[in-house]
């Protein structure tokens, strides 16, 4: 995976980037109360497209003259780093258990307003790093500097890492892949999430099939959003 896979950054005028164009005007307008400065971004189960999601998403806001900051929380298995080829020598994890600032650690893109917070070397304890109350202290931090803060967690389904991490956050998108996710596990996830009392803002439909019954994650996207 590789900048390639950015549709909203190598094409920008084609059907998937306005996709994510108007999934960024959903979320601006999602809680008219409250303004989300926080998101995570879980899906079901694995290879649902969550990451491709987020990655596009990321561009799309920062190309909105926002100030975005795209954080891999998936510490088991972190893919981040590859979509804006940075290194993932270092990152949250590091953070969240040594004496180091943020600013050494995180690391500008191609993509003007957007930077990344890689995950860093895998722990033996994401959940517990994750539900620390560092990483409520560092959000914080980070929400005076940023606009909008995004994270790439696991699976909802398949370990808890997503719903600790909605407890912090202002808000949770599921996304969920056409013709793979199940209608079961789409609604154990939102149990799940529910449990913690996540704020559910909506659901992107991934891997949407075109008119001649096909689809490609780069070219073919196509999302669709709907808040609660």
């Amino acid at each position: 995976m590789d900048k390639k896979n950015i549709i909203t950054n190598i094409n920008p005028k084609s059907r998937s980037a306005e996709a994510y164009r108007i999934l960024r005007t959903n979320i601006q307008f999602a809680n008219i109360d409250k303004t989300l400065k926080s998101i995570v971004i879980t899906s079901p189960g694995q290879g649902d497209g969550k990451s491709t999601v987020i990655a596009n998403l990321a561009v799309a806001i920062a190309r909105n003259n926002k100030k975005v900051l795209l954080i891999d929380a998936d510490l088991r298995k972190p893919n981040v780093h590859t979509f804006f080829q940075v290194s993932n020598t270092k990152g949250l994890t590091n953070l969240l258990s040594e004496d180091v600032e943020y600013i050494r650690i995180i690391e500008s893109t191609y993509v003007e307003n957007l930077d990344i917070l890689s995950s860093g070397p895998i722990p033996p304890n994401p959940s517990e790093l994750l539900g620390s109350n560092r990483i409520k202290i560092l959000l914080d931090e980070l929400k005076n500097v940023y606009d909008m803060v995004l994270f790439d967690s696991p699976p909802a389904c398949l370990v808890t890492d997503a719903a600790v991490l909605s407890t912090i956050a202002d808000g949770v998108i599921l996304v969920c892949a056409a013709g793979q996710t199940t209608i079961e596990n789409a609604k154990n996830a939102k149990a799940l999430l529910d449990k913690v009392n996540a704020n559910i803002i909506g659901v992107v439909l991934n891997k949407m099939a075109t008119k001649a019954g096909r689809y490609n994650k780069a070219d073919d996207y196509y999302s669709y959003y709907e808040g609660e």
